[in-house]
Formats: structure tokens, sequence, C-alpha cells
């Protein structure tokens, strides 16, 4: 079986340690800057989807003291009287403005006394040994939490009515091509087994574990996400008022919501129009769609005789590389994301052109796996064979079997620390404030070997 071995593994523990430290100053930097905006935007909620961003700020503090500073630092509690107020299985989205949550100065005081302590932390204590401290794992853990809060945080902006408060930072020059131009509709991924998930990424968490091999029938997919001019062809053709493209289970979730087109959008005559962070604009049409929920990614699927593809078929686009058979880190290799690879951080506010970052494509040729959009899959969120709870059952176990529905590949909202080729996200198939496209597949003729 092969799995790869992450750039991180067998690093000096100097060396270790500032790529820690500097995870946990990018993802704190993405908080602070997601925060700052007046109080009553704080502490309102936007909608109740979503937390009031008061409520994340300090929540992300208060589960790097849990995690860091009282287990992995073994110190005694800051402000143990606000461990409930921010547990995310005691209080519901809708609940949290209800709550005495701590004012935004509060907050902000709580989160640099915690990071105070972790920054020590960090500098003392073994990075190997013990399961939550090898290869740095806990610390890893919380600078994905925050990360995920980050992107969760964008998504409560994109929420929210008023004035701008966000404005994008371009992507770097270079790293867009000419479109499609040039490249293949779809790709074909030959049968075969694969090495699927990972036994040795250092920060991997426990869904995505152990890495274990998958035998996947051949099959065609799309070289690019969907964007948005496929996505408008489907709806000029009725693709919203024909439940022939739908299931049953999407077509009464479509009429009871009355979905007509993806969420922030709007048509003026021939033209169409979205809302992006409180602007309006012409919706792009060579950009992915996004904010679509599984049930209109399986529709247009339908509609185009294709389907989603399986959560396997996805990674292995995503990994494998037929000349040395193993499996990748990124699609691009084993190397972190740079700029060049893929539309990460959150700086844009926007997916990137399809066609874009042709560096970050895949060992077949297939691209922007990572980065733009988070990508429906058709498989359900459940347990790897040999799954084991890892630090805590409530992170994924919770919620296996729960109707949830399996994403990939991250978003543009997403960090590269929470967006590798394993990394595996999952929501009810009826959300689309989050920041999801698909692409299709479509089964291989059976042939010598399939």
């Amino acid at each position: 079986m092969t799995d790869t071995v992450p750039t991180a593994t067998g690093a000096a523990p100097g060396t270790l340690r500032a790529f820690i430290a500097e995870g946990l100053e990018r993802a704190r930097r993405r908080t602070h800057a997601l925060t700052a905006c007046d109080e009553e935007e704080l502490l309102k909620q936007h909608s109740p989807l979503m937390s009031p961003l008061v409520w994340d700020l300090a929540h992300v503090g208060s589960q790097e003291e849990l995690w860091l500073v009282r287990d992995v630092g073994g110190m005694e509690p800051l402000r143990p009287e606000i461990d409930r107020l921010y547990d995310a299985f005691e209080h519901s989205r809708s609940s949290r403005p209800s709550l005495p949550l701590l004012a935004p100065s509060d907050s902000r005081g709580y989160l640099a006394d915690v990071r105070s302590k972790t920054l020590d932390i960090l500098e003392r204590v073994s990075l190997e040994g013990s399961p939550l401290l090898d290869g740095g794992f806990a610390f890893g853990m919380m600078i994905q939490h925050e990360q995920q809060h980050a992107e969760t945080m964008l998504a409560t902006h994109q929420l929210r009515v008023g004035e701008p408060v966000l404005h994008p930072v371009n992507p770097e020059p270079g790293v867009l091509a000419l479109g499609v131009t040039g490249l293949p509709r779809e790709v074909h991924v030959p049968a075969g087994s694969f090495t699927m998930g990972t036994s040795v990424e250092p920060w991997a968490l426990d869904n995505e574990r152990p890495a274990h091999e998958v035998h996947v029938p051949g099959y065609w997919i799309d070289t690019v996400p969907v964007d948005n001019g496929a996505f408008i062809d489907f709806i000029n053709d009725g693709g919203y008022s024909n439940p022939g493209w739908w299931t049953a289970e999407g077509w009464s979730h479509r009429n009871e919501d009355g979905l007509t087109a993806p969420k922030y959008w709007k048509r003026d005559g021939h033209q169409w129009w979205r809302t992006r962070f409180s602007v309006l604009e012409p919706v792009p049409i060579d950009e992915p769609v996004q904010h679509v929920s599984f049930f209109e990614a399986e529709a247009y699927a339908r509609w185009a005789g294709r389907r989603l593809p399986t959560e396997a078929e996805w990674e292995k686009a995503a990994r494998h590389d037929p000349v040395s058979g193993r499996s990748r880190r990124y699609p691009w290799g084993d190397e972190d994301p740079t700029s060049s690879h893929a539309n990460l951080g959150g700086a844009a506010l926007r997916p990137s052109p399809v066609g874009s970052y042709p560096e970050g494509a895949s060992a077949l040729g297939v691209h922007q796996l990572i980065g733009d959009v988070w990508e429906w899959t058709s498989s359900d969120f459940g347990p790897y064979p040999g799954f084991r709870v890892f630090p805590y059952r409530e992170y994924s176990e919770a919620f296996f079997g729960g109707g949830y529905k399996v994403l990939r590949g991250g978003s543009w909202a997403a960090d590269g620390a929470a967006s590798r080729s394993t990394f595996r996200n999952w929501d009810y198939p009826i959300r689309r404030q989050i920041f999801t496209g698909f692409r299709t597949a479509r089964n291989a003729a059976p042939a010598g070997g399939e």
C-alpha cells in the first residue's frame, strides 16, 4: 500500500515549531480581519443558519484554550465559566445570540491571553511521542479549526446586508490560464485500485484515516468544475421546472424553498446578477458556479446526461499518479499549496475562472480540484474501514449516518491547512450558503480489465 509522506514529517523540531507558529499567526490574522467591523455587525445574527460573528471570535479562543493550554500545556483554565457558552454541541446556532457572550473587546483580549500561553507551550512541549503531539497534531488541529471558522465567518459576511465591509485582493499575475481553450471536456480515469485516505499525514483528521485500497471502475470526469454559463443553460432549458431531472426528495425541497437559481442570483431581463459580499454584479459566465445545493448539482448532472462523482472517484482523480502508482498529497504533487497551484486563503472573495492555475492540475490532467469551490459528491458521509475516533467523537463520528453528503477540494475561502486531497467536508444536501459547486462524471464503457 502506498501513502504519501507530508512535507512537515521528519522536519527538525525548530523548523516544525516555526511552521506551526506561522500557521497559528496566519489563522489569527484572518480571524481579526473578518471581525474588524463595528460592534453591531459582530453582535447581530445575520441568518439563523449562522452564529453571530462575535461567537465565532471567542469560540476559536475557547477551543485553543481547551486543547492547547489545558490538555497539552497542563495549565490552569483561564475562563472556565465560558466553556459551555462556546460549546458548539451545547447551543444551536440560532440560539447563540441570546447567550451572555463576551463583548468583542473582551473576546479579543481573551484570544490574546490564550495565544500568549499557546506560544509559550509550543516552545517547550515535545512534538513527538504521544498521538496528540506527534508531528504537532494538536496544534495543527487548532490551526485547521480556526481556518474553518474563518470560512464560516465569510459565509456569514456573504449573508449579511448593508454596505460592503470586505474588499477583494486580486490573484497574483500568471496564475490564470486563458480559460478552457485547449483543455479536453473530460478526462478518462482507467479502472483500477488506488490508495484512498492517509495513515501518515500528521495533521489528518480521524475521518481521513486510515489509508486503504479502493478499486474504482473506469469513468470520465469533467476537466474543470461546471461554470456559471453552463448552469445558465440548465436554467434556460427549464431545469428548475422539470421534475424529471430531480429526485423525489430534491424536487420536494425545490418546491418547498422555491428554488429557481443559485443562491444570491436574480434575473433582470436577459441578464443574471448576483450579490457578492453586498456588491451587485453581473454573473461571470466563466467562473465555477457556487452556492448550489447537492440537489441542484444532482439535477444539473442528470440534465447533462451525467452524474455526480463518488467520493472515491473524486479522490482518485485528484491523487492517483498512473506512472508511479502512488497517491499524492495534492493533485500537483506532495508540496504544500502556493498561489501558483490554487485559489485558497479567502483574499480573492470569489472563485477564479475555469481553466485557471494550470500548475495545480493532477497527474491525470484534471484541473482546479483544490480551491475555488467545494465540490459535491454523491457519497454519504461515513467512516473508512478501520476508522478510529481521535481525539474526540464529536468531530466526525457524531455525524456519520446523519444524512450528510461529502464535499471535497476546498473553496477559495478555505486555507491550505484544511484543503488537502484527503480532507473531507460534509453538509446537508440542502445547504447553499456555503461556497459549493461541483463537477460531473459518467461511466466509461467496459473494457479489458474494467
